[in-house]
């Protein structure tokens, strides 16, 4: 495929398309403590955040976490999506030094779809610079990783829950 049309045919979006999509602010931190741990609760292994935490994993820091919120027509936060910055060193080209990362964190798909949350992290990163979005097979997001036309990775992650009260999980 000539590269033309491989750029036309993967090209997204300019703008998010949302409606009152918008980056969280300090004022969101209730809100989304609220969505999240409700979220979070359907999963058998999930974390329990507090304020505090939210506020310090979730606040945006530029070149560290982006986060938005969908806040309705009502003033309400429905919606949460998160990804944070990870770059690696190019090395050995004459123009490119960094590869801006970004990986997906956590998603709260409340009147939208993860779909379509993703769909709009996936823009919100190309706005902000990121040159490639990276996303587990976690949660629900199984439902959007072939349509969004993510590829499968070649490595395999291992967890360690360590000081995590964890009850045994069945396979």
């Amino acid at each position: 495929m000539p590269l033309a049309r491989y750029v036309k045919l993967y090209k997204l979006p300019a703008e998010t398309q949302t409606p009152g999509l918008r980056e969280m602010k300090k004022e969101d931190v209730k809100a989304v403590h609220t969505i999240l741990n409700k979220y979070l609760s359907q999963f058998k292994l999930h974390i329990q955040f507090n304020e505090d935490e939210i506020a310090h994993f979730f606040v945006p820091r530029e070149g560290v976490i982006e986060s938005f919120v969908v806040e309705d027509e009502k003033n309400e936060i429905t919606d949460f999506i998160s990804f944070y910055s990870l770059p690696s060193s190019v090395l050995k080209h004459p123009e490119h030094k960094t590869l801006n990362v970004a990986y997906s964190y956590y998603m709260v798909p409340g009147k939208y779809s993860a779909k379509e949350l993703m769909k709009d992290a996936l823009i919100a990163a190309k706005n902000k610079g990121y040159d490639l979005f990276n996303c587990l097979d976690v949660q629900e997001n199984k439902q959007f990783l072939e349509e969004l036309q993510f590829g499968i990775g070649d490595g395999h992650l291992h967890y360690y829950f360590y000081n995590w009260r964890v009850q045994k999980l069945a396979p």
